[in-house]
Protein backbone atom coordinates (compact mmCIF):
# COMPACT_ATOMS: atom_id res chain seq x y z
CA UNK A 1 0.00 0.00 0.00
CA UNK A 2 1.26 3.24 -0.56
CA UNK A 3 1.52 6.00 2.36
CA UNK A 4 1.89 9.01 1.91
CA UNK A 5 0.68 12.59 3.27
CA UNK A 6 -1.23 15.72 2.29
CA UNK A 7 0.25 18.97 4.18
CA UNK A 8 -2.79 21.24 5.53
CA UNK A 9 -3.15 24.51 7.63
CA UNK A 10 0.25 25.51 8.91
CA UNK A 11 2.33 22.37 9.93
CA UNK A 12 -0.42 19.42 10.17
CA UNK A 13 -0.24 16.16 7.84
CA UNK A 14 -3.46 14.46 6.77
CA UNK A 15 -1.85 11.15 6.04
CA UNK A 16 -3.34 8.88 3.16
CA UNK A 17 -2.75 5.24 2.78
CA UNK A 18 -4.30 3.71 -0.75
CA UNK A 19 -4.25 0.53 -2.34
CA UNK A 20 -3.29 -0.61 -5.75
CA UNK A 21 -6.78 0.29 -6.71
CA UNK A 22 -6.74 3.75 -5.77
CA UNK A 23 -8.91 3.56 -2.51
CA UNK A 24 -7.51 5.73 -0.02
CA UNK A 25 -7.74 5.49 3.95
CA UNK A 26 -7.17 9.59 5.36
CA UNK A 27 -6.18 10.12 8.84
CA UNK A 28 -7.36 13.08 10.79
CA UNK A 29 -8.48 15.45 8.10
CA UNK A 30 -8.38 18.79 9.55
CA UNK A 31 -9.60 20.58 6.67
CA UNK A 32 -11.03 19.51 3.27
CA UNK A 33 -9.25 21.62 0.71
CA UNK A 34 -6.52 19.29 0.90
CA UNK A 35 -8.43 16.36 0.00
CA UNK A 36 -10.37 18.03 -2.72
CA UNK A 37 -7.55 19.00 -4.43
CA UNK A 38 -6.00 15.40 -4.34
CA UNK A 39 -8.94 13.50 -5.34
CA UNK A 40 -9.07 16.01 -8.76
CA UNK A 41 -6.07 14.31 -9.40
CA UNK A 42 -7.40 10.62 -8.94
CA UNK A 43 -7.61 10.27 -4.79
CA UNK A 44 -10.49 8.30 -4.04
CA UNK A 45 -11.22 8.31 -0.45
CA UNK A 46 -12.72 5.35 0.80
CA UNK A 47 -12.62 6.11 4.56
CA UNK A 48 -11.35 7.92 7.74
CA UNK A 49 -9.46 7.28 10.36
CA UNK A 50 -9.58 9.44 13.29
CA UNK A 51 -7.06 9.72 16.33
CA UNK A 52 -8.93 12.52 18.57
CA UNK A 53 -11.17 15.52 18.65
CA UNK A 54 -9.40 18.31 18.03
CA UNK A 55 -10.35 20.54 14.90
CA UNK A 56 -7.26 20.59 13.30
CA UNK A 57 -7.96 16.79 12.78
CA UNK A 58 -11.20 16.59 12.50
CA UNK A 59 -12.37 20.02 10.52
CA UNK A 60 -12.44 18.76 7.52
CA UNK A 61 -14.88 15.99 8.15
CA UNK A 62 -18.43 17.00 7.49
CA UNK A 63 -17.47 18.49 3.73
CA UNK A 64 -15.63 15.37 3.18
CA UNK A 65 -18.96 13.45 4.28
CA UNK A 66 -21.31 15.91 2.06
CA UNK A 67 -19.06 15.17 -0.81
CA UNK A 68 -18.79 11.44 -0.13
CA UNK A 69 -21.76 10.43 2.44
CA UNK A 70 -20.84 6.58 1.98
CA UNK A 71 -17.25 7.33 3.88
CA UNK A 72 -16.76 4.95 6.95
CA UNK A 73 -15.12 7.40 9.75
CA UNK A 74 -13.41 5.24 12.81
CA UNK A 75 -13.00 7.87 15.97
CA UNK A 76 -12.73 7.22 19.58
CA UNK A 77 -15.85 6.59 21.52
CA UNK A 78 -16.00 10.83 22.10
CA UNK A 79 -19.35 13.02 21.94
CA UNK A 80 -16.88 15.76 20.44
CA UNK A 81 -16.74 13.82 17.77
CA UNK A 82 -20.31 14.01 16.52
CA UNK A 83 -18.75 12.30 12.61
CA UNK A 84 -18.33 8.87 13.60
CA UNK A 85 -19.99 6.29 12.24
CA UNK A 86 -18.15 3.44 14.20
CA UNK A 87 -16.33 4.23 17.64
CA UNK A 88 -13.20 2.55 18.30
CA UNK A 89 -11.86 1.30 21.79
CA UNK A 90 -8.51 -0.01 23.18
CA UNK A 91 -7.85 -3.75 21.36
CA UNK A 92 -10.73 -2.90 18.76
CA UNK A 93 -9.18 -4.19 15.21
CA UNK A 94 -10.48 -2.18 12.14
CA UNK A 95 -10.77 -3.72 8.91
CA UNK A 96 -10.96 -1.05 5.89
CA UNK A 97 -10.75 -3.15 1.96
CA UNK A 98 -7.31 -5.26 2.75
CA UNK A 99 -5.77 -2.66 5.35
CA UNK A 100 -6.13 -4.12 9.27
CA UNK A 101 -5.40 -1.94 12.13
CA UNK A 102 -5.37 -2.47 16.11
CA UNK A 103 -6.47 0.55 18.18
CA UNK A 104 -4.07 1.56 20.76
CA UNK A 105 -5.87 3.76 23.55
CA UNK A 106 -2.69 6.88 24.06
CA UNK A 107 -4.73 9.59 26.79
CA UNK A 108 -2.79 12.43 27.74
CA UNK A 109 -2.68 14.69 25.02
CA UNK A 110 -6.87 14.23 25.18
CA UNK A 111 -8.39 11.73 27.29
CA UNK A 112 -10.40 9.79 24.82
CA UNK A 113 -6.66 9.94 22.08
CA UNK A 114 -5.72 6.51 19.79
CA UNK A 115 -3.42 5.07 17.95
CA UNK A 116 -4.14 3.27 14.92
CA UNK A 117 -1.20 0.73 14.97
CA UNK A 118 -0.87 -1.70 11.20
CA UNK A 119 0.79 -1.93 7.87
CA UNK A 120 4.16 -1.69 9.42
CA UNK A 121 2.51 1.95 10.68
CA UNK A 122 1.51 3.79 13.45
CA UNK A 123 -1.36 6.75 13.10
CA UNK A 124 -0.29 8.31 16.82
CA UNK A 125 -1.56 11.46 16.14
CA UNK A 126 -0.50 14.16 18.62
CA UNK A 127 0.64 11.77 21.04
CA UNK A 128 3.79 10.77 19.90
CA UNK A 129 5.90 13.35 17.52
CA UNK A 130 9.32 13.24 15.36
CA UNK A 131 11.80 13.95 18.56
CA UNK A 132 8.87 15.07 20.29
CA UNK A 133 5.54 14.62 21.93
CA UNK A 134 1.90 16.19 22.42
CA UNK A 135 0.97 18.70 25.37
CA UNK A 136 -0.94 17.06 27.70
CA UNK A 137 -4.02 19.11 27.24
CA UNK A 138 -6.64 16.15 29.44
CA UNK A 139 -3.82 13.98 30.58
CA UNK A 140 -1.31 13.59 33.56
CA UNK A 141 1.90 12.57 33.20
CA UNK A 142 1.64 8.91 34.28
CA UNK A 143 -0.71 8.72 31.49
CA UNK A 144 0.94 10.30 28.87
CA UNK A 145 4.20 8.60 29.56
CA UNK A 146 2.23 5.14 30.00
CA UNK A 147 0.96 5.77 26.44
CA UNK A 148 4.45 6.82 25.23
CA UNK A 149 6.12 3.73 26.58
CA UNK A 150 3.08 1.95 24.65
CA UNK A 151 3.86 2.69 21.83
CA UNK A 152 7.71 2.78 22.28
CA UNK A 153 7.08 -0.73 22.82
CA UNK A 154 5.97 -1.76 18.71
CA UNK A 155 8.50 -2.69 16.24
CA UNK A 156 11.50 -0.68 15.84
CA UNK A 157 10.74 -0.68 12.01
CA UNK A 158 7.58 0.78 12.26
CA UNK A 159 6.48 3.87 10.57
CA UNK A 160 5.37 6.97 12.83
CA UNK A 161 2.56 8.90 10.87
CA UNK A 162 2.52 11.90 13.64
CA UNK A 163 0.09 14.91 12.96
CA UNK A 164 2.28 18.07 12.65
CA UNK A 165 5.68 18.99 11.22
CA UNK A 166 7.58 19.81 14.31
CA UNK A 167 10.67 17.77 14.15
CA UNK A 168 13.24 20.73 13.73
CA UNK A 169 11.69 22.71 16.73
CA UNK A 170 11.54 19.47 18.62
CA UNK A 171 15.57 18.71 17.52
CA UNK A 172 16.63 22.11 19.36
CA UNK A 173 15.09 21.06 22.46
CA UNK A 174 16.00 17.38 22.52
CA UNK A 175 19.89 18.73 21.57
CA UNK A 176 19.34 21.13 24.91
CA UNK A 177 18.27 17.30 26.61
CA UNK A 178 20.96 15.61 25.05
CA UNK A 179 24.00 17.59 23.65
CA UNK A 180 25.96 14.60 23.61
CA UNK A 181 23.50 12.12 21.79
CA UNK A 182 25.43 11.28 18.14
CA UNK A 183 22.29 9.91 16.66
CA UNK A 184 20.09 12.72 18.13
CA UNK A 185 23.13 15.57 16.21
CA UNK A 186 22.20 13.38 12.62
CA UNK A 187 19.09 13.32 12.90
CA UNK A 188 18.59 16.81 13.82
CA UNK A 189 20.59 17.51 10.78
CA UNK A 190 18.98 15.51 8.03
CA UNK A 191 15.71 17.24 9.52
CA UNK A 192 17.30 20.91 8.64
CA UNK A 193 18.07 19.46 5.05
CA UNK A 194 15.25 17.94 4.56
CA UNK A 195 13.17 21.25 5.36
CA UNK A 196 16.09 23.72 3.42
CA UNK A 197 14.77 21.44 0.70
CA UNK A 198 10.77 21.61 1.46
CA UNK A 199 10.51 17.95 2.20
CA UNK A 200 8.70 16.46 4.77
CA UNK A 201 11.00 15.00 7.96
CA UNK A 202 8.08 12.36 8.50
CA UNK A 203 7.22 9.83 8.83
CA UNK A 204 10.67 8.39 11.11
CA UNK A 205 10.63 4.56 13.02
CA UNK A 206 10.15 3.83 16.25
CA UNK A 207 13.85 2.73 16.40
CA UNK A 208 14.69 6.55 15.81
CA UNK A 209 12.79 7.49 18.50
CA UNK A 210 14.33 5.51 20.97
CA UNK A 211 17.24 6.50 20.03
CA UNK A 212 16.94 10.11 20.21
CA UNK A 213 13.47 11.38 21.45
CA UNK A 214 13.96 12.22 25.09
CA UNK A 215 10.60 11.50 25.87
CA UNK A 216 10.98 8.00 25.01
CA UNK A 217 14.40 7.81 27.12
CA UNK A 218 13.09 9.06 30.44
CA UNK A 219 16.00 6.02 32.37
CA UNK A 220 18.58 7.03 29.75
CA UNK A 221 21.15 8.31 32.24
CA UNK A 222 21.47 11.55 30.39
CA UNK A 223 18.30 12.76 30.15
CA UNK A 224 17.84 11.73 33.99
CA UNK A 225 20.73 13.79 35.03
CA UNK A 226 19.67 16.32 32.41
CA UNK A 227 16.00 16.81 34.57
CA UNK A 228 18.29 16.23 38.08
CA UNK A 229 20.24 19.74 37.12
CA UNK A 230 16.90 21.19 36.81
CA UNK A 231 15.00 19.64 39.52
CA UNK A 232 18.34 20.37 42.08
CA UNK A 233 17.56 17.07 42.96
CA UNK A 234 17.85 13.45 41.55
CA UNK A 235 13.99 13.10 40.65
CA UNK A 236 11.44 10.17 42.12
CA UNK A 237 11.38 8.23 39.27
CA UNK A 238 10.55 8.26 35.17
CA UNK A 239 7.64 9.67 35.57
CA UNK A 240 8.58 12.63 37.33
CA UNK A 241 11.18 12.58 35.09
CA UNK A 242 9.09 12.39 32.41
CA UNK A 243 6.72 15.33 33.72
CA UNK A 244 9.62 17.34 34.02
CA UNK A 245 10.49 17.49 30.64
CA UNK A 246 7.40 18.04 29.60
CA UNK A 247 7.33 21.46 31.42
CA UNK A 248 10.48 22.54 30.42
CA UNK A 249 9.37 21.97 26.62
CA UNK A 250 6.24 23.91 27.00
CA UNK A 251 8.74 27.49 28.14
CA UNK A 252 11.35 26.15 26.06
CA UNK A 253 12.37 28.47 23.59
CA UNK A 254 16.06 27.74 21.30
Amino acid sequence: MLLSALPAFDDNYIWTLADEAGRTILVDPGEAAPVFAAAASGLEPAAILLTHHHHDHIGGVPALLERWPALEVWAPDDARIATATHRVHDGDRVRVFDAQFEVLAVPGHTSSHVAFVGEGIVFCGDTLFSLGCGRMFEGTPAQMLASLQRLSALDGDTKVCCGHEYTVSNAAFALAVEPDNAALHARATGAHELRADGKMTVPSTLADERACNPFLRCSAPAVRQAVEQRLGRVPVDDVETFAELRRWKDGFRA
